[in-house]
């Protein structure tokens, strides 16, 4: 049984990612066509920029294969195009307000949370009816989904290469005889600088849960942008996150995440049957209670220790967040149950008034205030109490930590995602910031 227990619903007011989410969804099926969107009825027929990168990682900056021709010279993913691509939909009027007008600054205290004042982030938003009782929903394609989207949102496709080496083109036809494109598209609402969502195979109409392949392409996504200030996050329905079409979101800031910072104590890794080299570690004196996992002989070792967890959680209706950070090499997971608390009326109502969701970056120590007055008063006291209504009790947590260490030692390929009951793999070593305590 999971987190929720019974039918819960309370009134959201999702934050507009889009341009195009507020128009009405309807039972047109057809919705974009004439108006370039990322839907069958036109994306076929368009050219977006293409990225495509190395299987097993390799370098951030774009190498000129022999036997392509029509290729720009290399470039580097993160500066030359996610953030020029972004800078060019900023400067075309794209966004809902200027996110580098907001103000920012480090909340005097041992963790150094990080407090943003953003007014335009909650404005001219759409009321609807979301639930909160379940992870999983089923895909409505007549609801807002990012098929929905113009193409003048979308930066990039980014793909796993075919040849082994990684390559851009500035101009690349998207076909149907090719699979289902990933797209990189703007957050029409951003909250930091370069930030974007990431939806993998958008033709597949996916809903809001993780898989293997997916959560693979996060990491790439975070791999190839070399640069530790880059993460890219993860909310699961009932977690906070407003669209039930699979998408990951990634922006840019440069400063430490007080996550990032925490201490931690190894719970997993190190001895066993089979050493995939992933290890676990248990967060210490945080407000949130969660996991952090690192290490793998593979990306996919880590990957897939990560997205079996996750699978698990959403199967056994636990909310859960994901940010995935160092450049893919440290990946923090955390269930949580802010929702469920709030639609049962135990949330205080001095922190409902705040109107602030803890979603990922909330939970990471980056905290998107609404309120001039929240962001003026705002204090490591205040970040800790809000994030402390998002935890799992110490007993709660220690069920489901236990059910993750085994859900995230499954063999790929022995496994069915929908089991996740054999024993757990084990890691053997930790990435030198994360102190360990035994």
């Amino acid at each position: 049984m999971g987190i929720f227990e019974r039918t819960l619903t309370i009134k959201r007011v999702p934050t507009v990612v889009s341009n195009y989410q507020e128009e009405d969804g309807g039972s047109d099926n057809t919705l974009g066509c004439g108006r370039n969107c990322l839907g069958k009825c036109c994306l076929p027929a368009s050219k977006l920029p293409l990225y495509e990168f190395k299987k097993d990682g390799g370098d951030a900056t774009v190498e000129r294969p022999a036997n392509r021709t029509d290729e720009s010279p290399p470039v580097s993913f993160l500066n030359d195009l996610l953030l020029t691509q972004w800078e060019d939909r900023m400067r075309r009027g794209l966004f809902r307000y200027d996110v580098t007008l907001c103000e920012t600054k480090i909340i005097p205290g041992r963790y150094g949370f990080i407090a943003q004042l953003n007014e335009g982030r909650h404005l001219k938003k759409r009321p609807t009816e979301f639930r909160v009782d379940q992870v999983l929903q089923q895909f409505d394609e007549n609801k807002f989904n990012f098929t929905k989207v113009g193409q003048e949102e979308a930066l990039f496709r980014f793909e796993e290469s075919r040849n082994g080496k990684t390559h851009y083109l500035p101009s690349a036809p998207v076909t149907l005889e090719l699979k289902s494109p990933n797209i990189v598209v703007i957050n029409v609402s951003p909250i930091e600088y370069g930030h974007v969502l990431l939806v993998p195979r958008i033709f597949d109409y996916l809903p809001q849960r993780i898989d293997r392949e997916s959560f693979l392409l996060a990491i790439h996504m975070a791999k190839e942008a070399a640069d530790p200030f880059f993460r890219v996050g993860y909310n699961s329905l009932g977690a906070f996150a407003t669209i039930n079409h699979l998408h990951f979101q990634a922006y840019y800031l440069r400063v430490p995440f007080p996550v990032e910072k925490v201490p931690c104590y190894k719970i997993y890794g190190g001895n066993g049957m089979s050493n995939n080299g992933v290890m676990v570690s248990e967060l210490l004196n945080y407000p949130v209670r969660g996991v952090a996992f690192e290490g793998g002989n593979k990306i996919r070792d880590l990957s897939d220790a990560v997205a079996n967890s996750c699978i698990y959680l959403q199967s056994h209706n636990i909310p859960f967040n994901v940010l995935i950070s160092g450049c893919g090499k440290r990946i923090f997971l955390f269930p949580q149950c802010y929702a469920e608390k709030q639609a049962l009326g135990e949330v205080s109502q001095e922190l409902l008034d705040t109107q602030v969701n803890p979603a990922v970056w909330e939970i990471s120590g980056h905290m998107v205030l609404k309120r001039k007055e929240d962001y003026k008063n705002a204090s490591e006291e205040y970040a800790w109490k809000l994030l402390a209504e998002v935890s799992l009790s110490e007993e709660r947590f220690k069920d489901i930590k236990a059910d993750i260490l085994h859900a995230s030692g499954l063999q790929q390929s022995t496994m069915d995602e929908a089991a996740l009951q054999v024993p757990q793999r084990t890691p053997q070593h930790l990435q030198k910031d994360c102190l360990v305590l035994q």
